[in-house]
């Protein structure tokens, strides 16, 4: 009798163990897939009914035996990249990924540039003799 408890306590400890595996990789699944309702949080904090649904089906993807990348890949199938918090590098992200830096970049430029033409000297230039005659009758003019 002591055998057969001594068993069944170490499956349920085993069953235990691998349903929480389960739940802590359905967790980790859910925190790299973005909530469509509310946008800028992931399946796992938002409290959006969509997001429920999102964490079911991760779980039961789970519960199949699927890998984690086929589950996102099935999520991305059914959402498309938008529901990706990371979105793969391709041709119509470029704009997101690259915009930031090339933004940092022309505002360092223009910013240099602003300063280097502060700095210059100005450019003083000589009269003619003329000019500098008639300035002269002018300022003796004023006195």
């Amino acid at each position: 009798m002591r055998l057969i408890f001594l068993i069944s306590l170490c499956l349920a400890g085993t069953a235990f163990a691998q349903t929480s595996q389960q739940e802590q990789r359905a967790r980790d699944i859910g925190a790299q897939l973005r909530c469509v309702v509310c946008q800028n949080q992931s399946i796992e904090e938002s409290d959006a009914q969509l997001a429920q649904d999102m964490r079911r089906v991760v779980r039961e993807e789970l519960a199949t035996g699927a890998s984690d990348a086929e589950v996102i890949e099935r999520i991305r199938e059914s959402y498309g990249d938008y529901v990706l918090l990371k979105p793969p590098v391709q041709s119509n992200t470029y704009v997101l990924w690259f915009f930031p830096a090339i933004l940092v970049l022309l505002s360092l430029g223009w910013f240099l540039f602003r300063r280097r033409r502060e700095t210059e000297p100005l450019a003083v230039e000589t009269l003619s003799q003329s000019d500098e005659t008639l300035l002269k009758s002018l300022m003796d003019d004023k006195s």
